[in-house]
């Protein structure tokens, strides 16, 4: 989408379209915020071809979509609030600049923990704050420093120090790597798919993948525990260890079987990342703590397991037959038919993280369930943090 530049009808002056501006002029206008969004997008939209538009005629663009779906009394209200207020613009270390955003903002502050509510009334509040003192410029240090004095204020020391921490990595160019561990259908690539979101992480990898390029790779009479699920590794496993009396154990036995091959590739994609300084999130059941003995860490890499678990067997049997319904090639029969298996497997899993000290979060929600992943990866980059808002919010930096 070309970006379309807005041209102050009084004094010719140019700016970048923002949505979230147009967005905040709606509201004012008496729309809630879902509804002004939707809007602002539409004129967004509508604007995707046009290089340049005059604030006169976007504003007679949004009063003509007001009026298709809203009462008179609404659009008179819109056409009342003023003009659309000019952007206030963010100088980052470099010297280059960009429009403050809200949206931009909050998603910031829920990659250091804030659910979505708290990080958009904490945004809102420092826009609010920017508005009152007329300012049109403020370097991104400044505004670091007032978002920490806000969630501190706000929040409380613990939040706005997460913050604090969260900022100070950002700055310092360290490589950093989730492990997201955990049985068959927990939940795993949809909280890494919403982690890497809110992190900005370009990279993830599934142990899923990584087995099926292994497959191909390695015939089935060569590696036979290697070409079936991982809950039943323990079918292709030798006699003497596939009868053993205890079920569990021979779960266990399979699963470390098939483990122990996929160590090699999972190993090998975590140093690439770590030789190239990158971000990664590698998920998957095959992410056992037995993991972190393969890797060659970095002195200042920060390495994070995770182990995610449905603590309830109705709500993961619900999970996996909803998997069924919107994946139906993920087989959600069989893997129905072996739920004590995939239960079981879980229970070893979770024993092994609760002994290896790694953090364990239910996944019965994804908000919150990410949020608590995202409070777990502040919280060891804490470890290695000494700053101060001083050294951290410094223009020099």
């Amino acid at each position: 989408m070309a970006k379309t530049l807005v041209i102050n009808s009084s004094d010719g002056t140019k700016v970048p379209f923002l949505r979230g501006i147009l967005t905040r002029s709606l509201v004012d206008a008496g729309l809630n915020f879902d509804v002004a969004y939707k809007l602002a997008s539409s004129v967004r939209q509508s604007l995707s071809d046009v290089d340049e538009i005059t604030t006169n005629r976007l504003k007679e663009t949004a009063v003509e979509l007001l009026q298709t779906s809203f009462d008179q009394k609404v659009v008179d209200s819109y056409l009342s609030s003023g003009h659309i207020p000019d952007p206030i613009m963010v100088i980052d270390r470099d010297g280059q600049s960009t429009a403050f955003s809200r949206a931009q903002h909050s998603h910031c502050l829920e990659s250091c923990g804030l659910s979505a509510t708290e990080a958009k009334l904490a945004s809102k509040h420092i826009y609010q704050h920017l508005l009152e003192k007329e300012v049109t410029e403020i370097s991104s240090a400044e505004l670091g420093y007032l978002t920490y004095v806000c969630l501190r204020a706000n929040l409380g020391k613990e939040v706005a120090r997460r913050y604090m921490v969260w900022v100070d990595f950002t700055h310092s160019g360290r490589p950093l790597v989730l492990l997201l561990g955990g049985t068959t259908g927990c939940g795993k690539s949809t909280i890494a798919t919403e982690v890497a979101h809110r992190l900005g992480i370009v990279r993830t990898q599934s142990t899923d993948m990584l087995r099926e390029v292994m497959r191909m790779m390695i015939p089935k009479r060569l590696a036979p525990v290697l070409h079936t699920s991982s809950f039943d590794a323990w079918r292709s496993l030798p006699d003497k260890f596939a009868n053993q009396a205890d079920a569990e154990e021979r779960i266990a036995d399979g699963y470390r079987a098939q483990m122990e091959l996929l160590s090699v590739p999972c190993e090998a994609v975590i140093q690439r990342a770590l030789k190239e300084r990158v971000a990664l999130i590698l998920e998957g059941i095959h992410v056992h703590p037995a993991l972190l003995n393969y890797i060659d860490r970095r002195e200042d890499a920060i390495i994070i397991p995770i182990m995610l678990a449905v603590l309830k067997p109705d709500n993961l049997q619900k999970r996996l037959r909803g998997r069924g319904q919107t994946a139906p090639e993920r087989d959600s029969e069989k893997h129905l038919t072996n739920f004590n298996h995939i239960w079981a497997l879980q229970s070893f899993l979770l024993s092994e993280a609760d002994r290896n000290r790694i953090p364990i979060i239910a996944n019965d929600d994804k908000e919150k369930a990410s949020a608590h992943v995202m409070k777990a990866i502040i919280d060891a980059m804490e470890e290695k943090f000494s700053g101060t808002p001083s050294t951290v919010f410094s223009h020099d930096k």
